[in-house]
Formats: structure tokens, C-alpha cells, sequence
């Protein structure tokens, strides 16, 4: 949820440095179906009761997947403006995943200071134990008074960072020498 605040931010950005909605339609975001197809599929896996019912290593290697086909369309789209800082967020986060056996790890801290408790059942943030790539880990909250709170990685701090410059330059039209 971390990163649904990047969309807004950019259209701010966008507008404050001189940039028109409409611009955004010259993006040619290539694979996009490939992007939208990773994103609904983890949608699904992390709030509904097909999620819920899954055993933990079909759960996982469906996020792996699902991941991957995310960064696997980012990566085709480098040239975007913004695009190399979400693909780098989008394989910080890949590893720690992998890296934890399908899982990202997080803390009870970061829970409770996001105003969340553990959950059942598979679910893309849980508490491990020496997770392996602990820095890159769910280790941040956002204030539990903000909507939507939740626990995010320094992988999602990129990602946000860079959908907020693909937008908002996006906004400003084609970069020119």
C-alpha cells in the first residue's frame, strides 16, 4: 500500500514542475498487460480467501512469480524516466523474498507501529526470525493514523521514488537535449 501514495505525489510533482496530465499518454509503457497481470495476481494472493487457502510453498512461488513478471516488464521499459530506480526497489525486494523462501520478512515492531497484528494464513509480510537480507526487509511503518498504513522495505522506498519521477517528468513531456 506504501506505494499507492507515489501516484498522487507524482501528479503533485508533475503539475508544481510545469507538466499536463495529457503527456502521459505519449509514455509507451511496453508489456504493460505483463505489469498489470503480476500486480492482480498478487492482489488476489494477499486479500482474498484464495490467498488464504494456499499452502505456503504454492504462496510463495506464485509471489516469486508474480514479482518477477512485474520487474521482467519494468526491465523492458528502462527507458522510461524513473524506471531504473523501480527496477532496482523491484530486485531489492525480489532478493529478500527469494532470499526468505517466497516470504518478505518483517518485524512486530514494524507491525504495530503500522497498527497491524501478524496475519493468517499466506501473506506477503511476515515475521522471521534472522531473516537473510534483513536491511532489505518490510523493517519500515508508516504512522498507523495514515490510511492504509502498512509495513514497507527500502525496496518499496525506491519503487515509490521512482514511479513518483516517471510521472512527474512523464507530465512533462518528452526530454529534450
Amino acid at each position: 500500500m506504501f506505494i499507492l501514495f507515489a501516484v498522487p505525489i507524482g501528479l503533485a510533482l508533475g503539475f508544481l514542475i510545469g507538466g499536463r496530465l495529457d503527456r502521459l499518454a505519449d509514455l509507451r509503457f511496453e508489456w504493460a498487460w505483463l505489469a498489470v497481470t503480476g500486480l492482480a495476481v498478487q492482489v488476489v494472493l494477499f486479500s482474498s480467501p484464495i490467498g488464504d487457502s494456499l499452502g505456503g510453498a504454492v504462496g510463495a512461488a506464485i509471489y516469486v512469480a508474480s514479482t518477477g513478471a512485474v520487474l521482467v516488464a519494468v526491465w523492458r521499459n528502462l527507458s522510461i524516466s524513473g524506471l531504473p530506480l523501480v527496477a532496482i526497489g523491484a530486485i531489492s525486494n525480489l532478493a529478500a523474498i527469494v532470499a526468505n523462501d517466497g516470504v518478505m520478512p518483517t518485524t512486530p515492531a514494524a507491525l504495530a507501529a503500522a497498527g497491524l497484528s501478524p496475519r493468517d494464513g499466506f501473506s506477503n509480510s511476515a515475521i522471521r526470525e534472522n531473516p537473510a537480507l534483513a536491511p532489505l526487509t518490510d523493517i519500515l511503518a508508516m504512522p498507523s493514523w495514515l490510511p492504509f498504513a502498512n509495513v514497507f522495505s527500502i525496496g518499496d522506498v525506491l519503487i515509490a521514488i521512482g514511479i513518483v519521477l516517471a510521472i512527474a517528468l512523464g507530465m512533462r513531456g518528452p526530454q529534450t537535449a
